[in-house]
């Protein structure tokens, strides 16, 4: 009865953490989405890019950590991705990229895979 319960609290644990991930990315759709509507130079392109580095600094951290349990290749991954979406937000802020596209692209299918 306690084991089945301890089960149960881990597996809670680990569905508010995906529920916060999911809602982490969500936010950050919307505001790339506001950004790509209102321009790269606009004042919410600034605050898309800042939101989705720092969401990205979070990820990249736990990814690398040792207690983190996903598979090695399912981490390599996503570093991988986290990698280039930090290349792109730099390339945006250069003016070398002009569009949130690929950003808002990336970021969905990233949010998807967490339901």
């Amino acid at each position: 009865m306690y084991q089945f319960r301890y089960e149960e609290a881990i597996e809670d644990d680990f569905s508010r953490g995906r529920a916060e991930e999911r809602r982490a990315f969500d936010h950050a759709i919307l505001l790339l989405r506001q950004a790509e509507e209102d321009g790269v130079l606009s004042r919410s392109g600034a605050e898309a890019l800042y939101f989705l580095q720092r969401l990205w600094n979070i990820l990249l951290d736990d990814l690398a950590g040792e207690e983190n349990d996903l598979p090695d290749q399912l981490k390599a991954n996503l570093i991988s991705i986290g990698i280039w979406v930090m290349k792109e937000i730099t390339a945006i802020r250069l003016g070398k990229v002009t569009s949130f596209a690929g950003l808002i692209d990336i970021n969905t299918i990233i949010r998807n895979g967490l339901e």
